[in-house]
């Protein structure tokens, strides 16, 4: 199928194929499941990848999560409304589009567990409410960019990532820390998909991890995080691309091997392990100058490392010939 591609940033996000179908290359090895997987895209599924909710639903109560706001980190942005954080989401898991807020409801959160797990003196799993008695909970207002170019502005709630590293006591090799995310096919039916390389995963350096803005996230908008936004417990990096960000973390794994995430498993050339926000690296479909803020639709410039180069381009000063932007 020949499909034309114009240039510049001129196209409306409404005319371009969902990258779900686009990527979804494995489909074309997966027989029948594959080739449904494509005859039902674009038509039917434009709207809810590209476009905003028709009739959003009625939000779910949350329990209230009380943590003071860190004032060091405010995104200079105008806060996203909670309606639309919290309904226009990829979880790939829970379906393709958009609009999974209603099957994001099935997930399961009590008795969660993280496995921690490699590089460990003592591997282990701890229960979310034992790791909660340990961290100290603080909100952060941070900007968060989609590789698709749109854009939300969150209070999150949650603390350091470098606080969970020093709980772990990882071994001093260790250059890597590896988040894999729930697998449950009894309540996600996006598994069902499988040419996605499943489960969800997810890695960063070890100085990335210990970097200020790394954040493990268990609430939002002063609220518990909901299922769609990856409960009960999240990666949030604000200066990568939001893929990065893994959700409904059940394992964290250390090791000296780098690894290779979810969406590199699946199209190496259009996603790297670093994956870093840059606006003059353009994605191979489209161009990353521009993003559109969830709640207005307008569109603003992109910023390189998302506005935070101050608290992390040193990290990558010695990495020239590493892919760090895609």
């Amino acid at each position: 199928m020949f499909i034309h591609r114009r240039r510049g940033w001129e196209i409306a996000e409404r005319e371009a194929t969902p990258e779900a179908i686009v990527t979804g290359r494995r489909a074309l090895l997966g027989g029948a499941a594959g080739a449904m997987a494509l005859a039902t895209g674009p038509a039917a599924a434009q709207w809810n990848i590209f476009g905003r909710r028709p009739n959003m639903p009625a939000l779910a109560e949350r329990a209230p999560l009380v943590a003071p706001r860190n004032p060091k980190y405010e995104a200079g942005r105008a806060i996203t409304p909670e309606p639309e954080a919290t309904t226009y989401n990829n979880y790939y898991e829970f379906g393709q589009s958009k609009s999974v807020y209603d099957e994001a409801q099935a997930l399961k959160t009590a008795n969660w567990k993280i496995e921690l797990a490699g590089m460990l003196a003592r591997p282990r799993s701890i229960g979310f409410e034992d790791l909660m008695k340990q961290v100290s909970l603080e909100e952060r207002v941070y900007r968060h960019r989609c590789v698709e170019a749109w854009a939300m502005t969150v209070p999150w709630v949650g603390f350091p990532l470098a606080d969970l590293v020093k709980l772990a006591e990882p071994a001093s090799g260790a250059k890597y820390v590896v988040f894999t995310t729930l697998a449950d096919k009894a309540t996600m039916p996006g598994l069902r998909a499988s040419w996605y390389p499943w489960p969800y995963t997810e890695g960063v350096t070890m100085d990335e991890a210990m970097n200020e803005l790394a954040f493990l996230s268990v609430g939002l908008y002063g609220k518990v995080i909901p299922p769609q936004n990856g409960a009960p417990i999240r990666l949030t990096l604000p200066w990568k691309y939001g893929f990065k960000s893994a959700k409904s973390i059940v394992k964290i794994t250390f090791t000296d091997q780098r690894p290779v995430n979810f969406w590199q498993a699946l199209q190496d050339s259009e996603y790297g392990f670093w994956a870093n926000v840059n606006p003059e690296v353009s994605h191979p479909r489209w161009s990353q100058a521009k993003e559109r803020l969830l709640g207005t639709d307008e569109m603003v410039a992109t910023k390189i490392w998302n506005g935070y180069g101050d608290q992390v381009a040193s990290l990558y000063v010695n990495l020239k010939n590493e892919r760090l932007f895609a």
